[in-house]
């Protein structure tokens, strides 16, 4: 049905259009359909993906909503991003895709037929305006959107018009925490072109590191150094992608024992480090998440060197825990013992023993990775954090030290020191695999590659 003038979302300035005009600008458009063999890249696997789910729910109408569009400020909206598990369900990443749902209808006995719910693009027609006036989902405001026809081709689901969905019962993935763990359970396991997908989105990470480093001399000179880091990496990350997983941390100095430091308004000072936590989503919505903590001199100092070996050797240590069978937990428990007993050595913890070694490094040493940068949280616990790895599963291993400025239980010269080295594995049959291996973890290893990189860039 046409959609009437009255309910268009227009701007509060907007200037009534005559009949006249709507008559005009409903004449003389060519045409211009997709490709009819355009689809999306997972086309040939989201029906396992959805009869996977159906098996869990037989006989039960599942709901799952790629979101709606959410206000910044009066009439502009935060950049869509559909949700995870719709992504992953339909294949289907756009920002088009505000207000979508995917109903999974119960057919026969045992079976589901998915039906994706969604606002195809407005008809160019006398009588609907939406196409050139509505300023949230006009065509001429925010881009194209798929006819139904098209989008079917896309995906390969039954599509309807988002009007007519109504408001069906049934478990909702938004509001229903079954039904939210299994489907991040589903995903805990990434298929081959998932990893493809992530081992990409690391290599571009990977390039984004590297400008960095080539602008860390115009950084420098900023008052706003961390923001110069920040842009630097935005950049590459929405030059590839979709942009950053999630809000880059540029943390300088004592900023980098703030765990979630994203204000980055501070300066940059040659002597101190730079702890950058930072990921490039792909366009199918898959992130890597890596950390490097660099010596803005290009060197590190003597007590800078001996916190980042302690994180180094503890990291390490996460990493030769991780193999298909291991429980979870187990490589946060190695690393958490090598720092533990470095801290006793230095004389910071009169025991290795007892747990308080967390009063340094605070929280968990990894987690999963995929479409979401913290991925799969609503699996239940024996799934995941009590459960085991797989084969297949993609996770970080970044344990920390976050010695911070005010901390009277350490000497002076280790206060405001906050070192965090982060990588992206995939477990397989022998261990797992370091995707982010092209940047280098080592103290002489990233003195040599910054000083490559700046070398270069003279």
């Amino acid at each position: 049905m046409p959609q009437s003038a009255a309910t268009l979302h227009t701007g509060s300035h907007d200037l009534p259009a005559s009949a006249e005009l709507s008559r005009f600008m409903a004449e003389a458009w060519a045409p211009s359909a997709l490709p009819d063999s355009a689809r999306v890249p997972t086309h040939a696997v989201t029906p396992a993906r959805r009869a996977r789910l159906s098996a869990r729910f037989p006989g039960e109408r599942l709901i799952v909503p790629a979101g709606e569009l959410t206000v910044r400020s009066n009439d502009c909206d935060h950049r869509f991003r559909p949700h995870s598990a719709y992504a992953w369900l339909t294949g289907l990443t756009g920002e088009d895709q505000a207000g979508g749902v995917l109903v999974m209808e119960p057919s026969g006995p045992h079976g589901h037929e998915a039906v994706l719910y969604l606002r195809p693009r407005s008809p160019r027609v006398d009588g609907d305006e939406e196409f050139y006036r509505d300023r949230r989902y006009g065509e001429f405001w925010v881009g194209r959107r798929p006819d139904l026809a098209e989008a079917e081709r896309l995906t390969g689901i039954r599509c309807a018009h988002l009007d007519s969905l109504g408001a069906p019962t049934g478990r909702n993935a938004a509001t229903d925490p079954e039904l939210a763990a299994a489907l991040a359970e589903l995903r805990l396991v990434k298929d081959a072109w998932e990893v493809d997908q992530l081992q990409l989105a690391v290599d571009h990470t990977t390039a984004g590191f590297e400008d960095v480093v080539r602008a860390l001399p115009r950084a420098l000179a900023h008052p706003r150094g961390e923001r110069w880091i920040e842009g630097v990496f935005g950049l590459r990350a929405r030059a590839e992608g979709n942009g950053t997983g999630y809000e880059t941390i540029a943390a300088s100095g004592a900023h980098a024992c703030v765990l979630h430091w994203i204000r980055n308004d501070g300066r940059l000072d040659r002597g101190d480090l730079l702890l950058l936590d930072a990921g490039v989503e792909t366009d199918s919505l898959y992130t890597a998440d890596i950390t490097r903590t660099l010596p803005l001199s290009g060197r590190f100092s003597p007590v800078q060197r001996q916190v980042y070996e302690l994180v180094l050797a503890a990291q390490d240590a996460g990493i030769a825990a991780l193999r298909p069978g291991a429980r979870f937990r187990d490589f946060h428990r190695a690393a958490m013992r090598v720092i533990s007993e470095g801290l006793a050595e230095w004389g910071v913890l009169k025991d290795a023993r007892g747990g308080l070694h967390r009063r340094y490094t605070l929280c968990g040493s990894g987690h999963m990775l995929g479409l979401d940068v913290h991925d799969c949280a609503k699996a239940r616990a024996g799934a995941y954090l009590d459960g085991v790895l797989e084969e297949g599963q993609v996770l970080t291993v970044e344990p920390g030290l976050y010695l911070q400025p005010d901390d009277e239980t350490l000497p002076a010269e280790l206060r405001g020191v906050g070192v965090r080295i982060e990588d992206d594995l995939v477990v397989t049959a022998e261990g797992a695999r370091l995707m982010s291996g092209a940047l280098p973890r080592t103290v002489a290893g990233v003195e040599e590659w910054m000083g490559t990189l700046l070398d270069a860039r003279a």
